[in-house]
């Protein structure tokens, strides 16, 4: 324990008392020591009384005192720190019960005599200096310093040191104050933990907040949060492009400015957590109407305790526009698929047309010429005859335009000039124009010569003028076939997509009722047409088209709705002369048949009767068949017999090859021609390859038939 202050003693000094010079009693005149016996007792009393005094006041200092250092020393072993009286070497000189807890936890730890051997080594220097500067400056204080507790264990505190006088020693005493920062230090550590937890926490949410923004930016799918209120709260790049908006414009803005049917649904709260809503119509900036793809996820976000939580509502939509243009263009596929191969079983079907159709008018035309033999010169029947004769060799070349159109055979461009082409094609289309449409050419004169297929192009002129014709309907109206030489330079040539040069200008103009441009961008597809159900395939402009490209021209286009149209061909001119035509032919031989016998193998009974009639007239014998087989039977029987075998291509169930195989198997030396309207070059290289001697083309005339079979039998071939 601190020992207390001493209070210092009380020193009494004598008092030197001047006498009064009066006359004295006699009884007064003892003077002892100086003093007179009545003022030294009244002097005595007088410091008696003083004395009494100051031992009032010495007790009461001294119960005070008592007081102090009974409160101080309850303090000192009362109060929840670890004191220590030290001087300034160290030595412990009082410890309260907190610092022998601390610092000597056990009886068998070293005993707490001196302060600096429990300072840990990283420390002593520093707790030194410390108690030097409180010499100096009366306080110091070093923070968390490790200290030895007991002989194992250690703890950290903080070491607060204040000088206080000591009258009684020349040493220096300071009173110590140590801090246990144990649990501070543990719940500081726990706080750096949980905070460099948080801070990894705020690194991996502003990573994730960073992959989610980079995510959703480059998100092909257009992404929109929207808050409780419906209103626009994220807007991604891809909607911006989908929806034709900024980012800054869309915040804030309500749902239904885009997604109007998906905000109706929103609002009324069926809507599940994560769900896939479907196809849904969109409206963009610009007011355009556009199709989506919808899938919503709904998440309730914690907000503060003020704001209570709220709810987030994520749109993703995807764009169907390319989906839909892609199915469109799937759908139109499989409709020219369709088309192509309905128009692939048209051609078959105009070939078998034509096989039959071929047999009536070689009958037609053979019949005629024998009725024209029959015939007296005079006789007003043979106009008529003639007639007849024309309109079936009419019949016979578009016969064969159907076949060449069917087999899609290249075209066979030579020298011409497009007037004749002109006037045939008017012909036969007058025959199909309605009563209140006029047709009118114009060709200007010398017209330049042109490289074409003459059959291709009276194809694409009968196209135009069918359209034309159907434009103007049931209305009066012009149709306008134009015919002349231009130069197209830049930049119209660049428009027509041909190289600036001279060109023969074919055109077509009628006063019907037009197209909107947006049928114009669409005129060449295969299988567009405007026409109602019967009244058109699709295939006339796109036919058209192809044959300019194969003729290495172009063509134009202009319209207006309800003033009419106008096409033109442009075709380049060339430098070559138009072939002359071939002189007639020297009249052939008369035929003489001398009884040569011929098999004549046909399915159609009327051909087989009128050939019959031809060729006996002709000295020929005949022997005819409508069945293929039975006609292999005969030569089976009697091949020496025939001396020329003439057999159709196409028979039911026995084609003509078969037959030209089995008679060559019987006698390879008879001549056999084959005859047919409907000839590929895949069969003209079988027939000729089985061994055929000629191809006869149906429908001829009889005496061109005679003739072949009188070249034949001679020896010779006919192609």
């Amino acid at each position: 324990m601190p020992s207390l202050h001493r209070h210092r003693g009380i020193r009494v000094t004598p008092r030197t008392t001047v006498r009064p010079t009066q006359p004295q009693d006699p009884t007064q005149e003892l003077i002892i020591d100086g003093y007179r016996p009545a003022q030294m007792i009244a002097d005595l009393r007088k410091y008696q009384a003083e004395l009494e005094i100051q031992n009032k006041a010495l007790r009461y200092s001294q119960q005070e005192a008592e007081g102090a250092s009974e409160r101080f020393a309850t303090l000192f072993s009362s109060v929840p720190l670890a004191l220590m009286v030290v001087d300034e070497e160290g030595l412990v000189l009082a410890s309260n019960a907190m610092a022998l807890r601390l610092f000597q936890p056990l009886e068998s730890d070293p005993p707490l005599n001196f302060l600096l051997p429990f300072v840990g080594p990283d420390h002593a220097d520093e707790v030194a200096v410390s108690f030097l500067s409180a010499k100096s400056s009366g306080a110091s204080e070093v923070s968390e310093v490790v200290f030895q507790s007991g002989a194992q264990g250690t703890f950290t505190g903080d070491l607060h040191i204040a000088r206080i006088e000591n009258p009684q020693d020349d040493l220096a005493h300071f009173i110590c104050a140590i801090i246990d920062q144990g649990p501070l230090l543990a719940q500081r550590l726990a706080l750096q933990e949980s905070a460099a937890v948080l801070v990894q926490s705020n690194e991996d949410l502003l990573v994730s907040e960073t992959r989610m923004a980079a995510i959703i930016n480059s998100s092909l799918d257009a992404i929109l949060c929207v808050d409780e209120s419906l209103c626009i709260s994220v807007f991604n790049p891809a909607a911006t492009r989908l929806f034709g908006c900024s980012a800054k414009s869309a915040f804030g803005s309500p749902l239904s400015r885009f997604l109007p049917e998906v905000e109706k649904l929103l609002k009324q709260g069926s809507v599940a957590a994560q769900a896939m809503l479907g196809e849904y119509p969109a409206t963009t900036l610009q007011g355009e109407h556009i199709f989506v793809e919808i899938s919503v996820s709904q998440e309730s976000a914690t907000g503060t305790p003020q704001h209570g939580s709220s709810a987030i509502t994520t749109l993703f939509a995807r764009d169907l526009t390319a989906s839909k243009r892609a199915e469109a263009q799937r759908l139109a596929l499989e409709t020219q698929l369709r088309e192509s191969q309905k128009m692939q079983a048209v051609g078959t079907m105009a070939g078998g047309i034509a096989h039959d159709f071929n047999n009536i008018l070689s009958a037609i035309l053979g019949n005629v010429e024998l009725a024209k033999q029959d015939t007296a010169a005079q006789s007003g029947a043979l106009v008529s005859l003639d007639e007849i004769e024309k309109a079936g060799r009419r019949a016979r070349d578009l016969v064969r335009q159907i076949l060449t159109f069917s087999r899609n055979e290249p075209a066979r461009r030579t020298p011409m000039r497009l007037s004749e082409v002109v006037h045939e094609t008017v012909r036969l289309v007058k025959v199909t124009v309605p009563p209140g449409v006029e047709i009118r050419v114009l060709e200007a004169p010398d017209c330049a010569t042109v490289l074409a297929d003459a059959t291709q192009v009276e194809q694409a002129l009968l196209n135009l003028c069918t359209n034309a014709i159907l434009a103007v309907g049931q209305t009066k109206g012009l149709v306008t076939i134009a015919l002349g030489n231009t130069l197209l330079d830049f930049p119209e040539c660049s428009r027509v997509g041909v190289p600036p040069g001279h060109y023969v200008d074919l055109s077509v103009q009628d006063t019907g009722s037009g197209m909107s441009q947006s049928t114009l961008q669409r005129i060449f597809e295969p299988f567009f047409t405007t026409r109602q159900v019967g009244q058109g395939t699709g295939l006339g402009l796109s036919v058209v088209h192809g044959i300019m490209k194969t003729h290495q021209g172009g063509i134009d286009v202009h319209s207006t709705p309800a003033q009419g149209s106008i096409f033109h061909l442009y075709f380049p001119t060339c430098d070559e002369a138009v072939p002359v035509a071939d002189e007639p032919p020297a009249p052939a031989p008369a035929v003489h048949g001398q009884g040569r016998h011929v098999m004549y193998v046909d399915d159609d009974q009327a051909l087989v009767f009128l050939v019959e009639r031809v060729l006996r007239r002709k000295g020929f014998t005949v022997t005819s068949f409508t069945d293929p087989l039975e006609a292999q039977a005969a030569l089976a029987e009697r091949a020496q017999d025939f001396d020329l075998l003439v057999t159709d291509y196409n028979m039911p169930g026995f084609s003509g090859v078969d037959l030209l195989r089995a008679a060559k198997a019987l006698r390879a030396d008879l001549p056999v021609a084959l005859a047919s309207g409907y000839v590929t070059p895949e069969i003209e290289k079988s027939a000729f390859e089985a061994g055929a001697s000629a191809l006869v083309y149906k429908p001829n005339d009889v005496n061109e038939l005679c003739e072949t079979v009188q070249r034949l039998i001679l020896g010779g071939h006919a192609d």
